[in-house]
C-alpha cells in the first residue's frame, strides 16, 4: 500500500470545508490533491469533497507517467484510472492531469461562484480588470475537462502562474502547503466577490404533483426578465450540463412526463421536480447564484452545441453523475 504524505489529513479537512460550502463547491465538483515524491493523491471521480473527513475519498497516481503521457500526447492521458497506483473501484478525477501540470505540492480545483460570474462574460478578462493585480494569475479559454484543458494550463504554469481563471468553469490555485493553498484560494474568491441582488420571492401557488419550490437564487431569476434570459440563453459551464441538462426551459406549467431538473416559470419563480437529485439541487442553486451576481447587461458565453454534446456523450461524465444519482 502506498504511503501517505504527512498532511494528508489537513487536505482532508481543507477537503471537507471548502465542499461544504455552495458559493466554493456544488454537488461533486471540484477536487483537490497533494503530490509526494513520485505520488499524486487527488479526489476520486464522483465523491463529495464535503465528506472527505468522514471517508476516504483520495487515489494515489503515478505522476511521472501521467506528466510523460500528457507531455507524449497520448490518448491514455485523458484515461485517469490507467494511472492509479491501486485498482480498488475508485477512480481518479477527471481533472488528474490538470492538478499534475502544477509543480506545486497542493492544488485545489473549485466551481467558485464569484469566479463563475466572470468566467461565464463574454470578455472575462475585462470583467476581471485589476481585481486579481496582486496575484500571479494567467486565464485559459473553455476546453472539456481533461488533457486539453491540462495542456492549455501547463502553458500558464511555466509562465510562473499559481493562480488559473478557467473560462466557463472555475478556478485553480497552486501552492506548497495545504495552508497556503487555502489562503490563496480564499483571496481569490475575495478579491473577485460579487454581491448578489436582493432576491424577490417565489409567487408560484399551488404546483402540479411532483413539483416543489426551487432555490431562492433560482426563483429570483425567474421573475427578472433579464436574468430569465440570460439562463435560458444555453449552459455556461460544464457541471449545469451534467447534473442539470443543457440550458434552462422557462414555461408557464411544469410539464408532464420526462422534463428537466427543474423549470423556469416566468414573473413567478423556480420548480423543481420532487425527485430532483442531490446534485441538481445544488447545480439549480448555483445557476441562480451566479446570475444573480452577474453585472446588469453583461454579455454572456455560452458552450456550443458540440461542447454540451460533448460532455453528455462523455463516459466519465456519465459515471461521476451515476454515483450522484
Amino acid at each position: 500500500m502506498t504511503a501517505r504524505p504527512d498532511d494528508m489529513d489537513d487536505l482532508a479537512r481543507l477537503s471537507a470545508r471548502i465542499g461544504a460550502d455552495p458559493l466554493l463547491i456544488q454537488a461533486a465538483g471540484g477536487n483537490t490533491s497533494v503530490k509526494d515524491g513520485q505520488v499524486m493523491w487527488i479526489k476520486a471521480s464522483g465523491t463529495l469533497l464535503a465528506e472527505a473527513e468522514t471517508r476516504d475519498i483520495f487515489v494515489a497516481c503515478d505522476l511521472p507517467a501521467m506528466r510523460d503521457s500528457l507531455q507524449k500526447g497520448e490518448d491514455r492521458a485523458d484515461r485517469p484510472m490507467e494511472f492509479a497506483l491501486a485498482q480498488d473501484g475508485l477512480r481518479p478525477s477527471i481533472e488528474t492531469s490538470l492538478h499534475a501540470v502544477f509543480p506545486q505540492r497542493v492544488v485545489l480545483h473549485a466551481h467558485c461562484i464569484h469566479t463563475l460570474v466572470h468566467a461565464v462574460q463574454a470578455d472575462p478578462v475585462a470583467a476581471i480588470g485589476t481585481k486579481l493585480g496582486g496575484f500571479d494569475w494567467g486565464i485559459v479559454p473553455y476546453a472539456k475537462p481533461g488533457a486539453d484543458l491540462a495542456m492549455l494550463v501547463r502553458d500558464e504554469v511555466e509562465k510562473g502562474r499559481d493562480v488559473i481563471i478557467l473560462g466557463n468553469h472555475g478556478v485553480i490555485v497552486a501552492a506548497d502547503t495545504v495552508a497556503a493553498a487555502d489562503d490563496l484560494l480564499h483571496r481569490v474568491s475575495a478579491a473577485l466577490r460579487m454581491d448578489a441582488v436582493p432576491l424577490q420571492a417565489a409567487t408560484l401557488g399551488d404546483l402540479p404533483a411532483g413539483w416543489m419550490v426551487g432555490p431562492a437564487s433560482l426563483s429570483h431569476v425567474a421573475g427578472d426578465p433579464a436574468l430569465l434570459s440570460m439562463a435560458t440563453g444555453g449552459s455556461l459551464y460544464p457541471d449545469h450540463v451534467i447534473f442539470c441538462g443543457v440550458g434552462a426551459l422557462a414555461c408557464d406549467m411544469p410539464p408532464e412526463g420526462d422534463s428537466p431538473p427543474f423549470v423556469l416559470i416566468p414573473g413567478k419563480g423556480a420548480a423543481m421536480r420532487a425527485d430532483a437529485t442531490s446534485g441538481a439541487w445544488a447545480l439549480a442553486r448555483c445557476l441562480g447564484d451566479v446570475l444573480t451576481r452577474v453585472p446588469e447587461g453583461a454579455a454572456l458565453n455560452y458552450l456550443t452545441l458540440a461542447q454540451n454534446g460533448a460532455l453528455l456523450d462523455w463516459d466519465a461524465e456519465k459515471y461521476r453523475q451515476a454515483l450522484n444519482g
